[in-house]
């Protein structure tokens, strides 16, 4: 990719929570005004308010720096999130304790998340080309208000990116564009990258892209080389920026990607057993994913003397999911599953007097077709299933409203306070029955009302230090894979479906402190997140298979707590270092796994570890140069709740061990047309897997890219 795009101006109206009110610096994880973001900077920023948010942002350039193959990579140093993965070609990042369906992705500010979404981790989130976006940005913490259902422990917000035809001069015409490829030892991976960029300045641009990726199996230190667990991946992009008017942008964009033959391996016979897990039975069990998203999008400045800003945008995802198992008997089963969803967003802004006001509705339609068959071992078809992974010719729909305002009080104080108010429908049209076995439908409805209050205090004239609090509620409404799910769950348990469930209720109370001394800059934030009529897989009391029947039920209530630290020191413009650390701990009160009767309390599943990231960044004084010096250090993993510790092809006897990496990345420009870039990744070649995850991580590996630009 080309570096110098983390320079390109940034489209307004993009961001997170209530388009999250500013940009972010990277340095210690704590918004900081930046002038050109003027929407999502909002109204706080010339008063030199911080804003009540942990927000990270990653940029083009720090993208590059990390080299990181998936979005779920992409995000795994920032303060207070986990990257869990069950294979190769997947990666789900905790947030403050929550992951899956309790953690909002969107893009371009479009929300991803849909209703086939399930409990734990999952795939979804490496479904998004990191190596086409411009920047991604990470909020700790609820974002109810603004996105509705899911955004629980935070959201990751990707942008894409965009065209440069803002930078050239009116009218003049240009054509530009750029190859990239790299080869990472490590898992014997070649990646591809080529991009399009062309249009009239200040009028409009196109950008295409096509990534080829193509994974080998992953060489894991102490293990060797982990058979099963390469894997093929492809995209296509464009995005279309048209200038109507000064005021005035439409924009389209068209993204598709595909995934072939990402095995989840540690349920197999080709898995190899870390610090006592025990090996799967199955003799295959893998995946192929393919979605795609195109929208429209209208967006424009100045409407009328009470409106400032407004953006619709009109939107279609589409997924699809075909999933291959054969048993250890030879028998094989095979689900799939087709999402279609449509969505309809249309965000204003006001000012009236000091208040500032952002508000809108939303409304996303998801329709959802899922399939099953079984085959004996001598491959006849044996019967088709009533259902796939989920219930059948089924739909959900989400409408909202919200509205939030941001008032200065004085030059120290500004308060912000918002209101959701959400109507969820849900129908299926068929699943099976869990009591009879036959056919049945079902349908239901929920409304939810959340609210947020957060205030921001300058403490000293200099602005020097700062300090802010917040409470905010966040809900998850059962999605159709709570409702309808069929099929294995956890390493031991099989799941059926589930009706009569309710939304969960979660209520975070978050206090931050920033300090500023130039070079020094020093964070700290703490939070607390109540979690009540949490869905959690309840064990129905039967076994089938050898496995646990479980069941989801409004069953647990409890907490997650934790501290995230940031800070950064810019030693001189060519000399920086940045750290963080991170501390969680939370509690349910469920149900253990192999009893239906009994409640306990116990640790809330795969909580963080105590975790630290330091990094060394240089630059060259031309920019033509740099490299990166990274350390990640990660405690034992011993507080198991009663299902982590019966996960055992993932979690080892007692807890998953810690870990220490270091890493070197480091690039340098041969000329204005040719860059470098080169890594060596775990240089320790340490034994590890991150908590949860169902395999090693690789070993001592380099990387090598080289990209051209014409």
């Amino acid at each position: 990719m080309n570096s110098s795009a983390g320079a390109r101006p940034r489209l307004p109206g993009f961001g997170l929570c209530l388009a999250l009110l500013s940009t972010v610096s990277q340095a210690d994880g704590i918004a900081t005004p930046v002038e050109e973001h003027v929407v999502t900077a909002a109204h706080l920023a010339p008063h030199g308010h911080p804003l009540p948010y942990r927000i990270t942002e990653i940029d083009q350039d720090t993208l590059t720096r990390r080299q990181a193959r998936t979005l779920p990579e992409a995000v795994g140093e920032t303060p207070g999130v986990m990257v869990q993965k069950t294979a190769h070609g997947q990666g789900s990042p905790y947030i403050r304790g929550f992951t899956g369906y309790r953690t909002l992705a969107l893009v371009d500010g479009i929300r991803y998340n849909n209703s086939v979404y399930r409990d734990g981790p999952s795939e979804y989130f490496s479904l998004i080309d990191v190596q086409s976006l411009e920047r991604l940005e990470v909020l700790n913490g609820p974002a109810s208000v603004r996105y509705g259902s899911d955004a629980v422990g935070g959201v990751i917000s990707a942008q894409t990116e965009r065209s440069v035809y803002g930078n050239r001069q009116t009218g003049t015409l240009f054509l530009q564009g750029s190859q990239h490829y790299r080869y990472g030892s490590a898992d014997q991976s070649h990646l591809s990258r080529t991009e399009l960029d062309l249009g009239a300045g200040q009028q409009w641009g196109l950008r295409v892209g096509y990534s080829y990726k193509d994974y080998g199996d992953v060489h894991a230190a102490d293990l060797g080389r982990l058979r099963r667990t390469g894997y093929g991946e492809q995209a296509v992009d464009a995005r279309l920026d048209v200038a109507l008017t000064d005021n005035w942008r439409v924009t389209a964009l068209h993204q598709r990607l595909r995934q072939d033959d990402v095995w989840r391996t540690h349920a197999t016979v080709f898995s190899r057993p870390f610090k006592g897990t025990t090996p799967g039975t199955d003799r295959l069990r893998l995946k192929d994913q393919a979605r795609t998203l195109s929208y429209v999008r209208l967006q424009g400045s100045g409407i009328t003397t009470l409106i400032d800003s407004a953006r619709l945008t009109l939107s279609h995802q589409q997924w699809a999911e075909e999933g291959e198992r054969i048993r250890d008997n030879g028998g094989a089963l095979l689900e799939n599953f087709k999402s279609n969803m449509s969505g309809i967003d249309l965000e204003l802004s006001s000012h009236l007097a000091a208040l500032g006001l952002r508000y809108g509705i939303d409304y996303y339609r998801d329709n959802v077709d899922s399939h099953g068959a079984q085959l004996g071992a001598d491959g006849q078809l044996i019967g088709i299933n009533i259902q796939g992974p989920v219930g059948d010719d089924a739909f959900s729909g989400s409408l909202g409203a919200y509205v939030q305002g941001e008032l200065p009080l004085g030059e120290r104080l500004a308060i912000i306070a918002g209101t959701r108010y959400t109507h969820i429908d849900v129908d299926i049209g068929v699943f099976e029955d869990p009591l009879t076995g036959a056919p049945a439908a079902f349908d239901d409805q929920w409304q939810q009302l959340v609210h947020s209050l957060r205030a921001a205090y300058v403490l000293q004239s200099d602005g020097r230090q700062q300090v802010w609090a917040g409470v905010s509620q966040a809900f998850r409404a059962p999605n159709l894979a709570d409702l309808s799910r069929f099929g294995a769950s956890r390493s031991n348990e099989t799941e059926i479906a589930a009706t009569g469930l309710t939304p969960e209720q979660f209520l975070s109370f978050e206090l931050g402190w920033r300090g500023q001394w130039a070079p020094l800059s020093i964070s700290v934030s703490t939070f607390r997140t109540r979690i009540h009529d949490y869905i959690a897989s309840t064990p129905t009391g039967r076994r089938v298979d050898g496995n646990i029947e479980v069941s989801k039920r409004n069953s647990a209530s409890g907490y997650v707590q934790g501290i995230e630290l940031a800070a950064q020191v810019d030693f001189s413009a060519q000399w920086r270092m940045r750290a963080n650390l991170s501390w969680q701990e939370g509690r349910l009160d469920t149900f253990a796994s192999l009893d239906a009767s009994v409640s306990s309390r116990e640790n809330l599943s795969r909580v963080m570890p105590l975790t630290a990231h330091w990094r060394l960044d240089w630059s060259s004084a031309d920019q033509r140069s740099w490299w990166s010096g990274v350390v990640t250090l990660s405690d034992s993993a011993r507080r198991l709740s009663s299902a982590d510790r019966l996960d055992s092809e993932r979690i080892p006897p007692g807890g998953t061990p810690g870990y220490v990496l270091l890493g070197l990345h480091a690039g340098h420009a041969l000329s204005s047309h040719i860059t470098l870039t080169a890594a060596l990744d775990n240089i320790l070649d340490d034994a590890y897997r991150v908590h949860g995850s169902g395999s090693n991580e690789a070993g001592l590996g380099a990387t090598v890219g080289m990209t051209v630009t014409f």
